[in-house]
């Protein structure tokens, strides 16, 4: 899910050019890829990651469980499967370096506090809208990438990030009025605390870059993340394990879903595809998420509200989209 792009000296760049001046991009990332999933089809294996988490909101709801808890599960019912995937990895391909394990550590640190805040967003604004929110990653992602890389956003993020910001507001229903029920205004407030921490988890992960590996870093992060999410999840709402067993089958569909393959298949996938190409295939969780919402859990979002994912979801793909002008002559 990178919606990373910056400006070149030269008008028209190509796309291995913008991928090389990016700390941590591999342009040659497929030569690198690692186990089965290397030999989808990118776009196919983006789609089919965008597609399995875009029901996350949705089992976080149904699981009725409370934020700390549904974040802090989500992870460590990913670990049951991860830790043999990443195990039979390190045997066939042997261990990644320290550099790759303590950036992907430090990257799930965020994930986990994302999560938190996010599974916080859906109590307040609903699944539908709160998989939206999620999306101004794509405001804070340039600007980490600025402040820490020296890669500066394109001229047009300047005009669509106001733009995106003011369809967050009228998604969450913090203004012109939402849902009646929950809290728009802060429901707006987790979801750009979710997506800034999810915009960090990404900076990190795509400078540390899989290293040939697919199943190590996303067991390295999903540990990390539980672990923060413990901590602020127990701290803030706690962590009830005394749950149903219809919440704990919601979670462990949230785990495999939303975590083992939308991560490992999403992952496979980014390094072969040119960053605009991965961002927009990636616009269709989102959109699925809604229609999921909306389908299995009746949500109703308001026309001020489904005009605000509009503005949401168009500048996510202005901002993702980027086109190589011809060449002169």
């Amino acid at each position: 899910m990178d919606k990373l792009h910056g400006s070149t000296a030269s008008p028209a760049p190509d796309r291995a050019s913008e991928s090389a001046s990016i700390p941590g991009s591999d342009p040659g990332g497929a030569a690198k890829a690692a186990g089965p999933l290397a030999r989808l089809d990118p776009a196919v294996s983006a789609v089919a990651g965008a597609m399995c988490n875009s029901a996350s909101a949705s089992f976080a709801k149904l699981s009725e469980a409370n934020p700390g808890t549904a974040a802090f599960l989500r992870c460590a019912l990913a670990l049951v499967v991860l830790l043999p995937l990443a195990a039979v990895e390190r045997r066939v391909r042997g261990p990644q370096s320290l550099r790759f394990v303590v950036t992907n550590a430090a990257a799930g640190v965020l994930l986990g506090v994302d999560y938190v805040f996010w599974v916080r967003s859906i109590d307040e604004v609903g699944a539908s809208i709160a998989t939206v929110l999620i999306n101004v990653q794509v405001v804070v992602f340039p600007l980490l990438a600025w402040a820490f890389s020296g890669v500066r956003p394109m001229p047009r993020f300047a005009a669509a990030a106001p733009v995106m910001l003011g369809g967050v507001a009228l998604a969450s229903g913090a203004v012109g009025g939402g849902a009646p029920d929950g809290s728009p205004t802060s429901g707006a407030l987790f979801g750009v605390a979710a997506g800034t921490a999810y915009a960090g988890y990404l900076f990190l992960t795509r400078m540390a870059g899989g290293g040939g590996h697919s199943a190590s870093p996303v067991f390295v992060s999903t540990l990390s993340a539980a672990a923060a999410a413990a901590v602020l999840g127990g701290l803030w709402t706690g962590i009830d394990l005394a749950l149903p067993l219809t919440s704990w089958g919601w979670l462990a569909a949230l785990a495999l879903f939303g975590q083992v393959l939308s991560w490992m298949l999403v992952g496979a996938a980014l390094p072969r595809l040119a960053p605009a190409t991965g961002a927009a295939l990636l616009v269709v969780q989102p959109v699925l998420g809604v229609a999921t919402a909306t389908a299995f859990l009746g949500e109703r979002p308001t026309a001020v509200q489904l005009c605000g994912c509009a503005l949401v979801l168009l500048m996510v793909w202005a901002l993702a989209g980027r086109r190589t002008a011809p060449a002169a002559g």
